[in-house]
């Protein structure tokens, strides 16, 4: 298991706000949890908006420069938010957030190659890609 609470959750959430959660912990599955937290607990952030800024910024206090070949991917971020909220959008009204998240990371969305089965590998990781959203060239999303 990679959550036990919803404390955890909280707690990656926060250090990404604030920049303070140590650079190993940044991991896939603590960009779904993120992710995940804000869109449940954090209706005062408009994620979609404002997680690529929270993320750059994250990266740039940890030393991962933003660039056309490296740091915050921008197709990457808003693809995973919005499978993140389908799941969460599809879960039991009640579920712990941790929970919700542990089934995330058991879902197709917790293989970090999901995306693949929408985008080439050639699209997705191309300068544009990183830059701005760029849509599916193998699938449309269904979400």
């Amino acid at each position: 298991m990679h959550f036990q609470s919803d404390e955890e959750i909280h707690a990656i959430g926060t250090g990404l706000l604030d920049r303070t959660l140590p650079k190993l912990a940044w991991t896939h599955a603590a960009h779904l949890a993120a992710a995940a937290w804000l869109l449940a607990d954090r209706p005062d952030i408009d994620a979609q908006a404002e997680l690529p800024g929270i993320i750059r910024a994250y990266n740039e206090a940890t030393g991962t420069a933003n660039t056309d070949s490296g740091g915050y991917h921008h197709t990457i971020t808003l693809a995973s938010l919005r499978a993140v909220a389908d799941f969460l959008g599809r879960q039991p009204a009640g579920t712990p957030l941790h929970v919700a998240c542990e089934q995330l990371l058991l879902s197709p969305y917790g293989n970090k190659s999901w995306l693949t089965q929408y985008w080439t590998a050639e699209v997705l990781f191309s300068k544009d890609a990183r830059l701005g959203w760029i849509e599916p060239d193998r699938a449309s999303l269904p979400f």
